[in-house]
């Protein structure tokens, strides 16, 4: 896979280059280490595309933990004590379900990864809530958040958000004294992004090259 864009909210790009530089590095790899032709194995059942060969949200996560957890990110589990206190003395409140929790897909030396090919509403809980719990709880210092551009998402099912939309929102929305540095990153992969490192080098100074170019 490639990288076709960064957004840095709050900083987040220059913090992690300047903090988590080796492990903002192993992301950059983990990315381009994908291979997303694998994971094109949806048929599509919606009206507007049907019987269309989607690449599959599933699949691709499966991937990316694949590589994450061989370079030893780990899955990051907080449990949940839901408050009572709050209820209205009137009000008879039903037992809470044990056992709930929050989780974030990777973690390595207080840095947080999430990867998101889901709707838009979890791309904005995953930063503008999520890695401020997680930052409270000192599990991270800072964030990085993997979604797809409009060109990747519009190859899934509809309702899939992208960074183009995302990005545009955050930027709107402007830096509450809450949040936390994150690093947005947009990926594709259906066209070869030219860097000026020499074919064959591995590309983990931030000059990126992707090894392998995928027309699907």
């Amino acid at each position: 896979m490639i990288i076709a864009g960064e957004y840095s909210f709050n900083g987040g790009l220059e913090y992690v280059k300047k903090h988590k530089s080796k492990l903002l590095d192993e992301v950059y790899g983990v990315i381009e280490s994908v291979d997303a032709s694998r994971c094109k194995t949806k048929t599509s059942k919606e009206k507007t595309m049907p019987g269309r060969k989607l690449f599959n949200p599933r699949a691709l996560n499966v991937a990316f933990k694949s590589e994450f957890s061989e370079l030893g990110w780990k899955n990051c589990k907080v449990p949940c004590e839901y408050p009572r206190e709050f209820y209205r003395p009137d009000y008879k409140p039903q037992a809470l379900s044990k056992g709930a929790f929050r989780d974030m897909d990777f973690v390595k030396d207080k840095l947080g990864v999430e990867v998101q090919f889901g709707k838009y509403a979890f791309m904005v809980y995953n930063v503008c809530a999520k890695m401020t719990i997680f930052k409270n709880l000192a599990h991270i210092d800072a964030g990085i958040e993997i979604v797809p551009v409009k060109k990747f998402a519009d190859q899934m099912s509809t309702g899939v958000s992208y960074f183009e939309q995302f990005v545009w929102d955050l930027k709107t929305r402007g830096v509450s004294n809450i949040d936390i540095p994150v690093l947005i990153v947009g990926i594709d992969t259906s066209e070869r992004l030219k860097y000026s490192q020499p074919k064959g080098k591995s590309s983990r100074k931030g000059v990126r090259e992707t090894e392998q170019e995928y027309l699907l």
